[in-house]
């Protein structure tokens, strides 16, 4: 507040909304009393408890409004609440239930009980103000503005914590979503670049030779030796496709044994240590897999490192991973070498991506993720 006030567009404003006080609390207040009344009183019969739902979803419309005219007027910018979850084919009692135990719609209610009252203050006040304590206007108008904005704040803001978790979730479904919708393109896109135009090349290579057979047998059986190369390349495509998709090594054996597997094909000495009482879930196996996959890719690309260590092992309700080597360092989240999407990945999970490469390293990379254990398949073989 500054030491004079003056009559500007922000006081004027601020009367505007202490004079619209008291209509719009009049509304509110007749509003919720008639539907919490009615829902109330008649929820011993059949539409009473729809009735109170249908009412406490009103009462979001009403705080939205309450949100906006404080934005217009007071300055003041709150988030809207999410809104509420809705399942697919869940029934109409489980939407009743959600709609009727909403904590924002009845903070709603409250918030319009009390604005009744209060409008009735700060109109009367204002009201004063501008007829007989014109010098003073901008004192009280403020005062009143700030009791208006923590009115709004305290009963028509999202519940931080709650709100904050459920915008994170809404924010890592996206990336799951998009993460899948590129792995299924690059999925594609290889197929359709590899291994199927090989074997385009491969049928047309055996039709010509089918021809020649009879004609000029050499031709056709060189021919058909080079067909049988290109059925080597294919297949060795489609084995690298399809450990880039799921390793069977990672189903057969486990994350000690996948991982001395992508060791072996990195180009520098790598180290691996896989300290776990039990094989975890079977989704929390494969994002540490393609999570130290990709870190050993950038060590091979950028780290000019000599060796490099992985180490795995579980902490409580975590997995933690760390790769680590003793390249250049340098390394960043937005540097391009597919540091920011592991992040985004692992987040996605409830994980955590930490990243330490000062410029001449060494580089050290430490993810986290929930440890779940690992449901025993119904269709396993039973002994006996």
């Amino acid at each position: 507040m500054t030491a004079r006030m003056r009559f500007d567009r922000h006081l004027w404003k601020e009367v505007t909304h202490l004079l619209t006080d008291l209509p719009v609390a009049l509304i509110g207040f007749v509003y919720v009393v008639l539907t919490v009344s009615l829902g109330v009183g008649l929820s011993v019969t059949v539409v009473g408890l729809p009735l109170l739902a249908a009412g406490l979803a009103g009462a979001r419309w009403l705080g939205r409004a309450e949100r906006a005219r404080a934005r217009a007027l007071l300055g003041i910018r709150i988030d809207e609440p999410s809104p509420l979850p809705r399942r697919r084919g869940a029934g109409f009692f489980p939407w009743l239930w959600t709609a009727l135990k909403d904590p924002v719609a009845w903070r709603c209610v409250l918030y319009e009980f009390i604005r009744l009252p209060w409008g009735v203050l700060t109109f009367a006040v204002t009201l004063v103000g501008l007829v007989v304590l014109w010098p003073v206007l901008p004192f009280i108008a403020r005062g009143l503005s700030n009791v208006d904005r923590a009115l709004v704040r305290g009963l028509l803001s999202p519940s931080d914590e709650l709100e904050r978790r459920i915008a994170e979730l809404e924010s890592d479904r996206g990336v799951v979503v998009d993460t899948a919708a590129a792995d299924l393109r690059r999925i594609e896109r290889d197929l359709h670049d590899g291994a199927q135009a090989r074997l385009v090349a491969l049928a047309m290579g055996l039709g010509l030779a089918k021809e020649k057979l009879l004609e000029d047998p050499e031709a056709a059986a060189a021919m058909v030796d080079e067909a049988h190369g290109e059925v080597k390349l294919a297949l060795a495509e489609l084995r690298d496709l399809a450990r880039g998709i799921h390793p069977a090594v990672l189903t057969d054996r486990g994350l000690d044994a996948a991982l001395s597997a992508v060791a072996s094909r990195c180009t520098v000495p790598v180290t691996v240590t896989v300290d776990l009482p039990e094989r975890p879930a079977e989704a929390i196996e494969g994002i540490a897999y393609f999570t130290v996959s990709e870190l050993l890719q950038n060590v091979s690309k950028h780290s000019r490192a000599r060796t490099a260590v992985v180490d795995v092992w579980r902490a409580g309700d975590r997995v933690l991973i760390q790769v680590s080597d003793d390249g250049c360092g340098g390394a960043r989240l937005d540097g391009g070498s597919g540091m920011a999407g592991l992040a985004e990945r692992l987040g996605a999970v409830d994980g955590l991506f930490a990243l330490e490469s000062p410029a001449g390293g060494p580089t050290t990379v430490t993810a986290e993720l929930p440890w779940r254990r690992r449901e025993v398949s119904r269709l396993a073989p039973q002994g006996g």
